[in-house]
């Protein structure tokens, strides 16, 4: 990889130069120092699962064909991709029982740092989970929706589906997923049947592997759906806001503080206690006083709720801290590069944890839980203002790029813009326009990057080729930060961008919506966890024509994919019918049958398949000739 295939970032890109003189190794670097990468992981014939290995199947056939306890490659290979799916599922869950918990300390009585900021969703979430809310009062439907979905992780009969998974996908989906062993009963359960499964001497048949790690996703869509809708309840349904993207919205004369991760009770804390300390930064030399953005999914989180300027996404984390800007990057869980700290000491940023579960060497420690986030959010910015008084103006180099980008398009945010011009029936319009034509299809972007893609490219090739052959974009994750920095998520983009009927289409939305002018390029739905939010919606439009989600034209597209999180997620998109295009070679090609069940077999079972496309242009065509294969099939 030279230095103009590293990312397209222009941000990234002025900054690199300045890391590499300063000394400072980027994942670029070491990506570089592990090339050759390990062909056996590649294809995932390398097996660590006990001390008789490792043990490596030759995917030629010119070597070992089975491993010293006689797995076959198959196995093997079905055997690490289910704990990739679990291990994902863990991720996303563990996020919304943390949620979970805190609204059920709310409905206790048991806290007065958070609140409930939408208590129309409250009531909303009740009647779909089947639980009465007339004549109580606001704390007790808390309590019970939080215990009910508690439930959902504590669950013994296995016969009885999660809440969340059942109550929010067709029912003809819920009876398939059934049918196949394929729905969950219990996300914990789920996780740590299949963590049993695949150790030495259990489970080796790989066709039930691969049913429980699809079990495996559905339990990590069950944990993100109610970890989505149950922020929105302690901290507002999203809303369209207007704020900017890129690292160049970081200022000189300012305190910079970034956060980064995933958990929104920490960020939100963070932002309103900022507000409270301005004028401390301001005491300390701080013209500007406090300047909050975000990183990563944690930035979606707090760009959708509070306009917070969304630096950037994985890859160029460490790029930040180089600005010689950032003065404290405030980490929680997921997705964090334990290199930063090494970046920030040669700088000043003090790169601050704050999970029990998630410490980093070297960093400084601020513990957060519920009770005490008040107290840790003020240690937090403290630490923040001492360290811009350590600052050296001399290595400031903050970028001039930043876009302007328009967020918070939930679900409810999207039917409310659809509203304004069928306000008896908000989804006609939109499903008219499909029927029509006047929009080919849906495509939802998501997951990471990966240093082995250019950065960012993958979604910005395959967005504008989807728009100008008018299909609506969605966006999440790092998916909607590469959109966000690249100048698709505003009006402008639709304007050069759409094709001809879609700019029509998102023209008359947007203005009847009162935007003065067109909906964006892409619609963004928030962070990696808020993938259901494109479900609700998808959902909804199947329901109102009495289908289920296989038969829609709808595809996902995570060019970039690089974590295991990323993997669920595409997972489960199959497994409820979606068929989702993969810009990475996943490490399931040593294994021709894990590989024929995941892209062939699984259109029969499930509707929904894997499309392995590394080429973007090619990607872009492939799905297309999807989404025209789904409107034949509907005989629109």
């Amino acid at each position: 990889m030279n230095e103009t295939q590293k990312t397209i970032d222009p941000a990234s890109n002025f900054l690199l130069p300045i890391a590499k003189k300063a000394g400072v190794d980027t994942v670029w670097d070491r990506y570089q120092t592990m090339q050759p990468q390990c062909g056996f992981g590649q294809t995932g014939l390398c097996c660590r699962f006990c001390w008789k290995g490792p043990c490596r199947i030759d995917p030629l056939g010119n070597g070992p064909t089975h491993g010293i306890c006689g797995a076959s490659a198959d196995t093997m290979v079905a055997r690490q991709l289910a704990r990739m799916l679990a291990a994902g599922a863990a991720a996303h869950s563990e996020h919304g029982r943390h949620i979970a918990l805190t609204l059920l300390e709310i409905g206790e009585g048991n806290t007065s740092v958070y609140k409930i900021k939408d208590e129309n969703k409250l009531r909303a979430i009740a009647e779909k989970l089947h639980l009465s809310h007339e004549g109580k009062d606001i704390k007790q439907i808390a309590k019970e929706v939080a215990l009910t979905s508690l439930e959902d992780f504590s669950r013994q009969d296995n016969k009885i589906p999660c809440h969340w998974a059942k109550e929010t996908l067709p029912a003809a989906r819920v009876d398939l997923l059934m049918k196949v062993g394929a729905m969950p009963h219990n996300i914990d359960a789920v996780v740590a049947g299949i963590m049993a499964r695949t150790h030495v001497g259990c489970d080796a048949d790989a066709t039930n592997i691969l049913l429980a790690g699809l079990k495996g996703a559905m339990s990590d869509y069950t944990g993100m759906c109610l970890s989505t809708e149950l922020s929105d309840v302690l901290f507002g349904t999203p809303k369209p806001v207007v704020t900017k993207a890129s690292l160049g919205v970081l200022k000189e004369d300012a305190v910079n503080i970034a956060v980064h991760g995933h958990n929104p009770l920490l960020s939100e804390i963070v932002c309103d206690m900022a507000m409270k300390m301005n004028d401390d930064a301001k005491k300390a030399g701080a013209k500007e006083g406090i300047n909050i953005v975000g990183i990563c999914c944690t930035g979606n989180e707090v760009m959708m709720r509070h306009e917070v300027p969304l630096a950037t996404n994985y890859l160029s984390q460490e790029l930040a801290i180089v600005t010689g800007a950032v003065d404290a990057m405030v980490v929680d869980v997921q997705c964090i590069m334990p290199s930063i700290v090494k970046v920030g000491e040669c700088f000043h940023t003090e790169v601050i944890t704050t999970m029990a579960e998630n410490k980093i060497t070297g960093a400084t420690h601020v513990e957060f839980n519920e009770h005490t986030a008040l107290e840790s959010a003020k240690k937090i910015i403290n630490l923040a203002i001492n360290a811009y008084s350590r600052r050296d103006k001399d290595r400031i180099n903050i970028p001039k790029q930043y876009e302007t980008a328009i967020a918070g398009f939930s679900a409810e945010a999207i039917i409310d813009a659809l509203s304004k011009i069928d306000a008896k029936d908000p989804l006609k319009p939109l499903i008219d326009n499909i029927v029509n034509g006047n929009i080919q299809g849906i495509a939802l972007f998501a997951g990471c990057n990966n240093t082995q893609v250019t950065q960012d490219s993958g979604f910005v090739t395959i967005a504008k080729e989807l728009a100008k052959n008018n299909v609506l974009l969605l966006a999440t994750g790092c998916g909607a930060g590469a959109l966000a920095k690249s100048g698709l998520m505003n009006q402008e983009a639709t304007n050069t961008f759409a094709g001809d009927s879609l700019k029509s289409v998102l023209t008359t939305i947007g203005e009847a919506a009162g935007l003065n002018g067109p909906l964006p390029l892409v619609l963004h739905m928030g962070s990696c966890v808020d993938n259901s939010r494109s479900v609700s919606l998808a959902v909804a439009i199947a329901n109102k024509l009495g289908v289920d989600l296989d038969k829609l034209p709808l595809v996902a597209s995570a060019p970039e994919m690089m974590s295991e999180k990323a993997v669920a997620i595409g997972s489960w998109c199959v497994a409820v019918g979606i068929p989702t295009h993969v810009g990475i070679v996943p490490q399931i090609t040593g294994s021709a049958f894990v590989t024929d069940f995941l892209t062939k077999k699984a259109k029969d079972v499930f509707g929904g398949y894997f499309i392995v496309e590394t080429d973007q242009k090619k990607a872009a065509d492939k799905l297309l000739a999807v989404i025209k294969e789904r409107r034949k099939g509907l005989g629109i």
